[in-house]
């Protein structure tokens, strides 16, 4: 197996055979639930539909307000005031452990540094979740509704996913860090493509000088590749940092892939000489070396977002000091700002002297929070304006309206800030003090807490059932019984392209609105202003290439598209949680590869579906086709109305019932 394999295999219930492979749909517990404030909005409204049952664990339910909040939004926005309110009201009615109030951390941050463990199964309400395969957790993003439930009932289902390896070679220069190597990464792989639903799992010689800050920002960005998951085996450095906690320091499981788990694709990617890395607007993969973009004026520089680590903070900081000591002119603006990710972390900085450096060079510094990554509180970038940014996404409109976003390292963003141009950091990486990096970290050298400590890797522990009849019958039996969606669907295509990701779909600015009828007026508001107009009638189906749905975990996306008046969605290919989402909002969706169709199908052409066999009718060509054929809960789920009236219906017992 590989290593995803062997942790859903430790944590499923009730397996046929003591192993799973890809395309297994089971059933699995889950270790933690964790979200934000603006995932809770969208959470609470399941919840209330759900009765506001008791929570499976208290303590293990983590929630943290970091989307909206900085204070002058805290101040002044009322829909902000109200969203952390929600936050506020359910952490105490469910007595949670793990809550952070405003500005105390960014979601990911402390969840890494302080709880997640190696081998645990993670769900959270954020796309990127993923950043904690970086300590060897299979940890997804998933939909509010998919979160709500795991936390109210433990545990959750999954279609096991296939697995690339990508291998890392060669040795990085010091200051060349994550961020470069998953933007190099991403260059080569392109977004949703090689790694689309797939779990990737980084392997290779160089891995083992990879700090756990590192870990963290590859498998971070690991959803900008499209991947379901990104993991990292958890070794000796992995290890060192656990044990280094006060608590959360032991029960994890070590697993490792075996020597002849099978890959769908392996990358080989030689780090030796990588050069820092730049991404364009407006993907994540849009990559260039620095060398070929040097000297371009900037409006703005970024240092923030969960994707920015203590570490990168740490050297952006030390960046500035000798910026600063050649006598670099600090171009006078409002537009730098440095967002530590933790209270921790900011403290670290101010004790070392980096804080006060970076305001020296001109930043402003806030306190942990999303900010300018997400645009959506009143830190934002103008339209027309070129930020260089940490952060991990560079989408149109992410960081405001209008604005352009070029994506970059902690170190290369400070490299270019004082006087706004765009700079290689290298000349001044070559004069950093090591030592006094590795101190200001704590470690005992570049990557490693402590060098004093071993790994010895173990099997999962498998929950083997004598036979699957009966719960196989119970699958049939509670698909039989549940409605069935038998009406043909006959409507006017809306046409969109490949990688039409959440962003575009419902843009986070309208993620506080709750009435489905407000979320569906904002659909499309920034890419296709002209959409409600079209759909006006409450009769389209949309018509979309690869990878529909990709980027944040939103299902919001969903509720525009059904406020909008969609009937259907047909795709060449959708992002996982989107697809999740569509089930769980029960908005019927196909998938169709055949190019035909889609050359064939143009703007307003009308469209006759039946959504249960998946025959399509194209009517001006009397042209059919078939869509591929869901899994069988997909399918039932579907049937039952969605993940709401299905739990209503089979309560505790709902993936026993559907999974089969």
């Amino acid at each position: 197996m590989t290593l995803t394999e062997k942790i859903l295999a430790d944590h499923a219930i009730g397996l046929k055979r003591p192993y799973v492979k890809p395309g297994d749909i089971i059933r699995i517990k889950v270790d933690w639930t964790i979200a934000s404030e603006l995932a809770w909005n969208g959470m609470n409204q399941t919840y209330e539909k759900l009765g506001r049952p008791p929570i499976h664990d208290p303590e293990r339910f983590y929630l943290a307000i970091d989307h909206t909040v900085d204070p002058i939004t805290i101040a002044n926005d009322p829909r902000t005031k109200r969203l952390i309110q929600l936050s506020k009201a359910f952490a105490s009615e469910a007595q949670l452990k793990h809550f952070y109030d405003s500005n105390e951390t960014i979601l990911h941050t402390k969840f890494y540094r302080d709880l997640i463990q190696p081998g645990e199964i993670v769900l959270g309400a954020d796309s990127h979740t993923s950043s904690h395969g970086g300590l060897g957790a299979f940890s997804i993003g998933l939909g509010g509704a998919d979160i709500t439930v795991a936390m109210t009932l433990g545990e959750s289902w999954i279609e096991v996913p296939s697995a690339i390896a990508v291998i890392f070679n060669g040795a990085l220069p010091f200051g060349i860090g994550g961020k470069d190597v998953i933007l190099k990464t991403l260059g080569i792989l392109k977004r949703n493509t090689a790694a689309m639903e797939r779990s990737v799992e980084y392997i290779g010689p160089a891995v083992s000088e990879f700090s756990t800050d590192m870990r963290f920002t590859i498998a971070n960005m690991t959803a900008e590749l499209g991947g379901l998951n990104g993991i990292f085996a958890p070794d000796e450095i992995v290890r060192a940092w656990v044990e280094h906690r006060d608590s959360y320091n032991t029960g994890g499981k070590y697993f490792q892939a075996d020597s002849d788990a099978e890959y769908v694709e392996r990358f080989e990617i030689d780090l030796n000489n990588l050069a820092p890395q730049i991404a364009k607007p407006f993907s994540p993969d849009n990559t260039v070396d620095v060398t070929e973009v040097l000297g371009t004026t900037l409006d703005g520089c970024f240092i923030g977002a969960c994707t920015t680590t203590e570490e990168e903070l740490v050297l952006g900081g030390m960046i500035l000091e000798q910026a600063l000591a050649d006598g670099i002119n600090v171009k006078e603006t409002r537009n730098r700002l440095v967002a530590p990710g933790d209270l921790n972390i900011e403290a670290n900085l101010r004790d070392s002297g980096l804080l006060a450096v970076y305001e020296k060079a001109g930043f402003r510094i806030a306190p942990p929070g999303c900010h300018l990554c997400l645009g959506i509180a009143s830190e934002q970038a103008g339209s027309g304006e070129l930020w260089l940014s940490s952060q991990n996404r560079n989408y149109q409109n992410r960081m405001g309206e209008g604005s352009l976003a070029w994506l970059a390292s902690a170190a290369t963003v400070a490299a270019s800030a004082p006087d706004l141009t765009l700079r290689d950091p290298r000349p001044l990486l070559t004069r950093i003090d090591q030592q006094r990096y590795m101190k200001i970290l704590g470690r005992s050298d570049l990557v490693r807490i402590t060098p004093d400590v071993t790994v010895t890797y173990t099997e999962p522990e498998v929950d083997v059932i004598d036979s699957a009849s009966d719960s196989v019958e119970a699958s049939k039996a509670a698909t039989s019984e549940a409605p069935k969606v038998t009406e043909r669907i006959l409507g006017r295509a809306q046409v969109f392209g490949d990688h039409i990701d959440t962003d575009a779909i419902i843009p986070g600015e309208f993620c506080h609105l709750s009435d489905i009828d407000e979320i569906g007026a904002k659909c499309f508001h920034y890419v296709r202003p002209e959409f409600i107009e079209r759909v006006s009638d409450g009769q389209t189906i949309v018509v979309a290439g690869e990878a529909w749905g990709s980027g944040s975990s939103r299902e919001h996306a969903v509720w525009a598209l059904k406020g909008a008046g969609v009937k259907l969605v047909i795709a060449k290919g959708y992002a996982f949680i989107h697809k999740r989402n569509l089930v769980n909002e029960a908005l019927p969706y196909l998938l169709v590869t055949d190019n035909e169709f889609f050359k064939l199908v143009s703007e307003n052409d009308e469209l006759s579906v039946n959504p249960t066999s998946g025959e399509i009718l194209h009517i001006a060509s009397g042209k059919t086709f078939t869509a591929e054929s869901p899994s069988a809960i997909v399918t039932a789920l579907t049937a039952a109305g969605g993940i709401v009236p299905a739990i209503k219906r089979y309560e505790k017992q709902v993936f026993a019932e559907l999974a089969g």
